[in-house]
């Protein structure tokens, strides 16, 4: 649906002043609830220094004072007296307590640097302070409201987190304890010699191979943490080489050898590091479970997330198949790190499915996409499962847009795969696929009201179509008979058959002419799908008699030199096939095939009879009139289709009432009924007999049309190499010949130039 005007009005002019207002407003919060909580320790810290004299009282009160009529942008610019010596040391010694732990340098607090208040000093004690209020406050959060700490730590751990991004020198701390050492002594020369290097490539910071191999070992041998450190920059380096970002990063790289050393080493090695480092515990259900409070978790978040944003440059920028297919490979160890960054696994969820949803993309580089996604089903809580469910839907609508032969084949992957993950949790998929079909409700609603060319646009199209099928499919899938029975189950989603099945028997009769015949097939095969598996009957015959009974069948067609139309690639007839032979063939295939599909669904059925009755009296009544001499449709072709369905409909009729003679129930008892020649293979129905036969041929027929497209396009292909190289071919000759005639000319102008020496 698209966005409401007001709404693009309000997001152009008010949506940014609005954020700013509140993160300001949010700011002066955070401020006075730190003002008040440092008033508090105040009172504190002076009950506990009663037994000072009385000068250092009154001082102490004095300083007090002042401190309360200050406003709160002077007590947070630095310029002021500290009131106690004491707790002047103990928050020194804690703020360098937090320095050292997130890896910031640490702030001057003597009182001439603090009076010295110029631009500079106050931006760096305003990004220090800012980390400083920001912890202070959670751990008060944390013992004033607890349950609403724990929530923010399910769902949005990176506000916890806050500033542990932001470098990454406690990592090496964390190298020094896991690399082996058997003595002192030599773990410090080791460490002095790797200090040394490490000062060696600060000064020449152009990568060698040789240097990413020596990372690679000692990640393979010690599964070093410093190694892998320069690894993630040198990868971050690699993945942002053309971008703005890429000129700030430590490591410059100009040979390909040493990038594709780089992405091998780092896209193969770091999730193994991780895995030594924090393995991962898996349950019999595939849910995951990560140590997320031990230390080395909290060390290690900043090489997560730096490897995963490179991963995800990559992603958008690679080109490359294979290198694309490897960078996909090395996400499904990192997933069960990446649950807790709800944000970026998000934008990463939506780059995967973009691949995934790519016709373009081979089939094996999809399918690996589609293994994360399911992944990331398995393991993920509700609210990854919902991310995951709406991207993968909407990549099958931006998918589906264009279909032809060439694609078909690419979506229908899309649309099988896209079924498979939907029925993994079928409680989280039943409420968010409720939405989406009722938009599609929504959309047709507006089309029938609104009688208009623009409003029918919105129906009459690939990606509406693709939609209905693909829900066919996730119903059909899942719903089944058998795949209930093996669960023990009824499934979740059998509520929504319905309304698919209402949506789209209303979108296939919107536009009743033969233009749109063929996306009216389309649809009835999506309800067949349906009906098949779920054993929900659904009367598909009204609509295809609809098609028998339109203009375009029962009136006499002109002659055309058209090839045939595909009605698997198409919704829509070009005008340039109306009234003629080779569309009204086609068509009366269709509904010939699609009748005895129907048909034979209920060929075992107790009340096939009488299922059959009015619709064979109509379909002989079309026949009647169209086999007239005057009048007819003169088409023999397509009534003779009609006319062997009609027999073998009739035949199964009579077979089904020798069968029930016997029958001693009434057809009230309906677990009888459907009993009733449930042992009897569909095949050995007289029906049944003549569609399996009736898809054999089709099977063959399509075969021999896939094969001959494929040489076709093998053919044209081959041509077009050989017009390249003869274009080529015609460059280089040119070029010759320009060489050739600048040698004549110097020739000349050489043996001019020794006859005037002659002279």
């Amino acid at each position: 649906m698209g966005v409401k005007k007001s709404t693009k009005k309000f997001e152009k002019k008010h949506l940014k002043d609005v954020l700013e207002r509140r993160k300001a407003n949010a700011k002066i919060k955070q401020r006075n609830q730190l003002k008040e909580k440092r008033k508090a320790q105040r009172a504190n810290e002076r009950a506990v220094d009663g037994e000072e004299d009385d000068e250092d009282k009154s001082e102490q009160t004095a300083k007090d004072n002042s401190f309360a009529q200050m406003n709160v942008d002077d007590f947070f610019a630095g310029g002021f007296d500290i009131p106690d010596a004491r707790t002047a040391k103990g928050k020194k010694a804690r703020k360098t307590d937090v320095s050292q732990k997130i890896g910031k340098r640490k702030r001057s607090q003597d009182k001439d640097a603090a009076s010295d208040n110029d631009d500079d000093a106050s931006s760096q004690a305003s990004s220090v302070g800012d980390f400083e209020e920001h912890k202070e406050q959670l751990e008060a959060l944390k013992e004033k409201d607890p349950e609403f700490y724990k929530y923010l730590k399910a769902n949005d751990a990176e506000l916890l987190e806050f500033g542990d991004h932001g470098d990454l020198a406690e990592v090496d701390a964390l190298s020094e304890e896991e690399e082996e050492a058997p003595a002192k002594k030599k773990k410090k020369a080791k460490k002095a010699e790797e200090d040394e290097e490490d000062a060696g490539e600060a000064a020449d910071n152009t990568l060698t191979t040789a240097t990413v191999k020596k990372w690679q070992k000692s990640m393979e041998e010690q599964h070093s943490v410093r190694a892998m450190r320069q690894v993630v920059l040198a990868f971050r380096s690699a993945a942002y080489i053309n971008e703005a970002e890429g000129e700030d990063s430590k490591y410059s790289i100009s040979d390909p050898n040493v990038y594709h050393q780089v992405l091998v080493t780092a896209l193969g090695m770091v999730p193994k590091v991780l895995g030594h480092h924090l393995p991962v515990k898996e349950t019999a259900s595939g849910k995951v479970k990560v140590s997320l409070d031990s230390k080395k978790f909290k060390t290690l978040t900043p090489l997560i997330k730096s490897f995963t944003s490179s991963v995800h440059q990559l992603l958008v920028n690679l080109s490359d198949d294979r290198t694309l297919k490897l960078t996909l490979s090395c996400l499904e160890p990192m997933l069960p790190y990446l649950l807790q960054f709800r944000k970026l696994l998000k934008v990463l969820i939506k780059t995967v499915v973009g691949i995934w949803a790519d016709v373009s993309t081979s089939e094996a580089t999809r399918i690996t996409g589609f293994l994360l996604l399911r992944r990331l089903m398995v393991a993920g809580d509700a609210g990854i499962k919902e991310a995951v469910l709406k991207a993968t839907y909407e990549g099958v609508v931006k998918g589906s847009r264009n279909t032809t032969v060439h694609t078909i084949a690419g979506v229908n992957l899309m649309k099988n795969s896209a079924a498979e993950i939907w029925g993994i949790d079928q409680n989280v998929s039943y409420t968010t696929g409720f939405s989406f079909i009722r938009q599609l409700a929504v959309h047709l609603r507006s089309s029938i009201t609104n009688t208009s060319k623009e409003s029918y646009k919105t129906i009459y199209n690939w990606q509406y179509v693709h939609s209905l099928d693909f829900w066919s499919r996730v119903l059909s899938q899942h719903c089944d008979g058998l795949v209930e029975a093996k669960a023990g189950k009824q499934s979740a989603l059998r509520p929504l058959i319905y309304p698919v099945v209402q949506i789209t028997i209303g979108a296939m009769r919107l536009i009743p002419t033969a233009q749109y015949f063929p996306l009216r097939f389309q649809l009835t095969r999506a309800l067949l799908r349906v009906s098949r598996a779920t054993g929900t009957y659904i009367p598909l015959a009204a609509s295809l008699l609809e098609v028998l009974n339109s203009a375009e069948m029962r009136k006499p067609p002109k002659s055309s030199t058209l090839k045939q139309l595909d009605f698997t690639t198409a919704i829509r007839a070009p005008k340039s096939y109306l009234r003629t032979r080779i569309y009204q063939d086609g068509v009366g295939e269709q509904v010939a095939e699609l009748l005895s599909e129907f048909f034979v669904l209920w060929s075992k059925h107790i009340a096939f009879p009488e299922l059959s009755v009015p619709i064979v009296v109509m379909l002989k009544r079309w026949l009647k009139q169209v086999g007239a001499r005057t009048g007819g449709n003169k088409n023999t072709k397509v009534n003779q289709m009609i006319l062997l369905l009609v027999q073998k409909v009739e035949s199964n009729a009579r077979w089904i009432e020798e069968r029930r003679v016997n029958v001693s129930y009434a057809p009230t008892n309906r677990a009888e009924v459907e009993t009733f020649l449930k042992e009897v293979e569909w095949e050995s129905t007289p029906l049944g007999a003549f569609v399996k036969t009736q898809r054999k041929l089709r099977e063959e027929r399509a075969a021999i049309l896939e094969k001959g497209r494929l040489e076709e396009e093998r053919r044209r292909a081959m041509e077009k190499e050989a017009d390249d190289d003869a274009i080529m071919e015609d460059v280089v000759s040119s070029e010759g010949s320009d060489e050739d005639e600048d040698e004549e000319e110097e020739e000349v102008s050489e043996e001019e130039e020794e006859e005037e020496d002659d002279e």
